[in-house]
């Protein structure tokens, strides 16, 4: 059984390893020094910032979800957790709070993509480049209902 709840001080390195993993088995597109660089910049934040996880019956964590004014920034599961409806319902929580949610996806992750147009989104638009500039297209992705 999962449950969603939000995320608690002291959990940081449960989500860091989730984020490693999660790039790792879907990322293959960056390269090792972006890799590295991106590891940088979000160790230091993302387990200050107010997440929602993931959690089994014993409350240990297995995906989360950064949602900052309705736009989801991050949505990650532990690779040996994936396909089994976590991030499906990471995302209902996420549009139950937030009914407009949009997100931006890596070009380079179609499978991310076939995921979130699945739930429903649409695409509205491409960039070039990621939010740091590096040349990593985004889809960026609003919800208009399943």
């Amino acid at each position: 059984m999962i449950t969603i709840r939000a995320s608690r001080p002291g959990e940081g390195d449960r989500i860091i390893e989730i984020w490693r993993g999660a790039v790792d088995a879907t990322h293959d597109f960056l390269t090792p020094e972006d890799r590295l660089a991106i590891d940088d910049l979000v160790c230091g934040f993302l387990p200050e910032v107010p997440l929602w996880l993931a959690v089994d019956g014993k409350d240990y964590p297995l995906g989360f979800m950064l949602i900052d004014g309705g736009h989801m920034e991050a949505l990650f599961i532990d690779p040996a957790c994936r396909g089994k409806g976590i991030g499906t319902a990471l995302l209902r929580h996420g549009l139950a709070l937030h009914p407009a949610m949009t997100t931006d996806v890596n070009e380079q992750n179609p499978q991310a993509i076939g995921f979130y147009e699945k739930m429903g989104f649409v695409r509205t638009g491409r960039s070039a480049l990621d939010g740091q500039g590096r040349p990593y297209p985004l889809i960026h992705l609003k919800y208009a209902g399943a």
